[in-house]
């Protein structure tokens, strides 16, 4: 399957979710996409779950709470890690924060939404089995991850957790 199929299919799965559930404090979606040996990942949490807020920063500590998830975000190289026989580097991470310099909510916003996205390239494609994350330790109010993939393999959704932080496949 094409890398355009699947990353449409991908959205298209995505967003008919994301319509259904809405926005959930303390749960965020995780949508991975694996054609040959690029996985794409697409990743949305409440900003809530990432700094104790949903409003613009108003306080030192918030805007440091705001910077230090951005920071955090900006690592995806540590975030997720794909099966280590598979060898898979990271190769762009883009990170969006609401209320940033370049992104402000708008007035009356009742939520705001963190967005990232995240490109690996792997090197032995076919022992990638897993995807491991330990976003849940940096950020103790994200309880779950309404995870989606698809890929060679097929498709499949999961739901990971602090306990469960490992999409299998």
């Amino acid at each position: 399957m094409k890398t355009r199929h699947l990353v449409f299919l991908l959205v298209l799965v995505s967003a008919c979710a994301h319509a259904a559930k809405g926005h959930v404090h303390g749960a965020g979606t995780l949508d991975i996409s694996i054609d040959k040996g690029h996985i794409s990942l697409a990743l949305e949490l409440p900003l809530d779950a990432a700094t104790g807020f949903e409003h613009a920063p108003k306080t030192p500590k918030d805007r440091a709470a705001l910077e230090h998830a951005g920071n955090v975000l900006k690592d995806g190289a540590t975030l997720f890690i794909p099966s280590p026989a598979a060898q898979c580097m990271l190769k762009s991470a883009t990170v969006t924060l609401p209320f940033s310099a370049d992104k402000r909510g708008a007035a009356g916003d009742d939520h705001a939404d963190i967005e990232a996205e995240y490109t690996f390239e792997c090197a032995n494609p076919a022992e990638l089995k897993a995807i491991d994350t330990p976003l849940f330790k940096h950020f103790k109010r994200l309880y779950r991850l309404e995870a989606q993939r698809v890929g060679p393999s097929g498709q499949g959704a999961s739901r990971l957790t602090p306990k469960q932080p490992t999409l299998r496949w």
